[in-house]
């Protein structure tokens, strides 16, 4: 039995390899920051975190995530070095808990960041007719919802550094104008007072849990850098870099931010002014000390601070879509890409499919875009990507507990840093469970809080009987499963 290296002929300008160095450090961190949305997170998030928890940690909280997710990377990125796939998760979990675990996980994957990617529709279009209405310009959400799912159809079939340079357009210029809210804030404190209350953890360990439950979903996307680890240059330093500074600054935005905010309605204020304001606040805080014209350019910026994230995600799934097709655990065709820009067009195509797809059963149906799509989505696609972190959490721990995966990684790296992540996300997922009615905004005794969630249950099982399936049928595939570029096949 001979071992060789399977590599399928370039055909029609179609290849399997992703677009080789194409990103450093800045662009993989742009990735990061647009996928957690700076502004919308700012604007809206930190509102709707002091609305939903009725309590003042936010940014507390912010700061508190920031240092789990930082603990979690430690075993993460120390599995990315030894393993380079834009599975991921997927490749993770295959590696440290078996290839159906495995298959279970790329199924939760693909559900979490195509409901991620289909709800930020929700929010981008109903943000950009808002933009438009202060023109007395008339434009349909799913309109604006579908100019922008065209943009973005074309982008994905482009070079992905490319794309990482638009995104660092859209990021700047939303950390800038979040950056000018938050210093005209602090320049008029209410009472002249300016307080740091809310950075501080209070008395109730509950308020800063439910807290971290609130604000861990800011933070979706800090993880997608090693989906880019085959186009990246240099892997093994790129995309630990960009990821621990992605999660530094974000978490130091989001917080400085959001605690600017209650400086200027006052820490008793915050509150109150969040359930009554919710992402207005932080444009009425700022409006009276600014010209017109800033206040609109965050307006616009909001809403393509939205798109940022759209794009971002249209990138991850369209990978997660192609390393899965690589391997034979979906459609082959999934796995080709193009050869002059790299990109997995085939990938990109289905999810362009299935954005289309989300945005016209909301539009037939009548459904609310913007609370049923947007809010419930997210959250529930931000639920899923943190039941992924904790899975990844254990997987690591399995994976260095065999002796031959050590060498280079210590105890720290290898068993204590994801085991205390393990933990910790697992508590937080335990009260995202308890409190997901809260988070979406329905009554305890609504199905939906049930029904949301339970779908990643069934993602899971239905990904493992497909394992299960392949494992009987096709043992070729089977024993490529989470192998990615470096898969081989026996003759």
């Amino acid at each position: 039995m001979t071992t060789l290296k399977a590599s399928l002929p370039p055909t029609g300008g179609i290849e399997q390899a992703l677009g080789k160095a194409k990103l450093g450090v800045l662009p993989m961190i742009f990735n990061t920051m647009s996928a957690a949305a700076p502004l919308t997170v700012i604007a809206g998030g930190a509102t709707a975190g002091f609305a939903i928890t009725g309590a003042k940690v936010i940014p507390f909280a912010y700061l508190a995530v920031a240092a789990v997710l930082a603990l979690f990377a430690v075993g993460f990125l120390a599995m990315a070095r030894k393993i380079v796939n834009a599975g991921a998760f997927y490749t993770y979990v295959s590696h440290g808990l078996g290839k159906v675990a495995g298959v279970g996980a790329a199924f939760v994957a693909v559900a979490a960041y195509n409901v991620m990617q289909v709800g930020l529709y929700g929010g981008f279009g109903p943000a950009a007719k808002s933009f438009f209405s202060q023109f007395e310009i008339g434009a349909l959400w799913w309109v604006c919802a579908g100019g922008a799912w065209a943009v973005i159809a074309v982008l994905g079939w482009l070079r992905i550094d490319f794309n990482a340079w638009v995104l660092a357009a859209l990021v700047v210029g939303e950390i800038v104008i979040a950056l000018v809210f938050a210093w005209v804030q602090l320049r008029h404190p209410a009472g002249g007072v300016v307080t740091v209350e809310t950075l501080t953890p209070g008395s109730s360990i509950g308020d800063i849990v439910l807290g971290a439950v609130v604000a861990i979903a800011g933070f979706v996307g800090v993880e997608i850098n090693t989906v880019y680890s085959e186009e990246a240059r240099q892997p093994g330093r790129t995309v630990p870099r960009a990821t621990y500074l992605g999660i530094a600054f974000i978490g130091i935005l989001y917080a400085f931010c959001s605690w600017a905010m209650s400086v200027a309605t006052g820490p008793d204020a915050i509150v109150q002014r969040s359930i009554d304001e919710s992402s207005e606040l932080t444009f009425t805080l700022s409006s009276g000390y600014l010209p017109l014209a800033v206040i609109i350019a965050g307006r616009l910026l909001f809403a393509t601070s939205l798109f940022a994230a759209l794009l971002s995600f249209h990138h991850t799934a369209a990978r997660y879509h192609f390393a899965l097709g690589r391997e034979g655990v979906f459609w082959r065709f999934l796995g080709r890409t193009s050869r002059r820009t790299g990109a997995p067009i085939y990938g990109s195509v289905l999810q362009s499919l299935i954005g289309f797809t989300g945005i016209a059963l909301f539009v037939i149906n009548g459904w609310d875009p913007f609370t049923q799509m947007f809010f419930w989505l997210t959250v529930l696609g931000g639920f899923g990507v943190l039941l992924l972190m904790t899975i990844t959490s254990i997987a690591v721990v399995r994976y260095f507990s065999n002796r031959a995966n050590r060498p280079g990684v210590g105890r720290w790296r290898g068993t204590v840093a994801p085991s205390i992540a393990a933990l910790v996300l697992g508590t937080i997922v335990v009260y995202t469970l308890a409190e997901f009615h809260q988070l979406i905004g329905v009554d305890e005794d609504d199905p939906v809080r049930w029904m949301l969630p339970a779908g990643y249950a069934l993602a899971a099982v239905v990904g493992m009987v497909w394992a299960l399936i392949l494992r009987q049928r096709r043992p070729d595939v089977y024993e490529q499963i989470g192998l990615g570029a470096n898969r081989s096949v026996t003759a």
